[in-house]
């Protein structure tokens, strides 16, 4: 582990929809600071491959067979709460990184990262990944986000996308290459975690956006 942080139970979530590069730079901040690394969705396509779903590395959820799982997941929350459960076992071990669409809402502990991008940007960046026209994935990823804000809404309430109030920081990612973010995190939880004598400021979500 990082010598900054031994001793410290840090806790981080990075989150972001589909596109803003979230579960990429949370393993990157991970490998750095030398925590571990969990991500909700890697344990849902665990799930699915085990329910016999044909799952891939890159790209699987904006595939038709990755919408089909959505749409299984929606007739079967149990999916998605057991998930949760088991990653909020995670994050009370500390040390973590969390890849999470749910955990800022769901945990009390932790601080909190949003990384924001346009729809354009995203599919962009998608369509990049996933070598396929920007009109097809910005279809895919529409009906991809559409049935996984449904199922979070239906399970805890909140709006995916809409409601900021667990964060404590939102960071425009729109004009920032891979590197370019990691740096803008990296400065962010240096300063505001690793240093931070009084935790009591991690209470409330920042204020503005970065």
């Amino acid at each position: 582990m990082n010598s900054k942080i031994k001793g410290r139970k840090i806790i981080i979530c990075i989150s972001g929809l589909a596109g803003s590069g979230k579960s990429t730079l949370a393993r990157r901040i991970a490998r750095h600071y030398g925590l571990k690394f969990y991500s909700g969705g890697d344990a849902l396509k665990a799930v699915a491959s085990e329910m016999g779903y044909s799952v891939s590395e890159r790209g699987w959820w904006e595939t038709e067979d990755g919408l089909r799982f959505i749409e299984e997941r929606l007739r079967n929350l149990d999916i998605d709460k057991k998930i949760d459960e088991k990653m909020m076992e995670w994050a009370r071990e500390g040390d973590v990184v969390l890849d999470s669409w749910t955990m800022p809402w769901l945990l009390k502990e932790g601080f909190k990262i949003w990384l924001d991008a346009s729809e354009e940007v995203r599919a962009a960046r998608i369509a990049k990944r996933d070598k396929i026209s920007f009109e097809e994935a910005l279809k895919r990823m529409k009906e991809r986000e559409a049935r996984t804000k449904e199922i979070y809404r239906r399970l805890y309430g909140f709006k995916l996308g809409e409601d900021f109030r667990p964060f404590h920081v939102i960071l425009d990612v729109n004009n920032l290459n891979e590197d370019e973010a990691f740096e803008t995190l990296r400065l962010i939880i240096d300063r505001w975690i690793l240093k931070e004598k009084d935790k009591s400021s991690l209470e409330a979500p920042f204020s503005g956006q970065i």
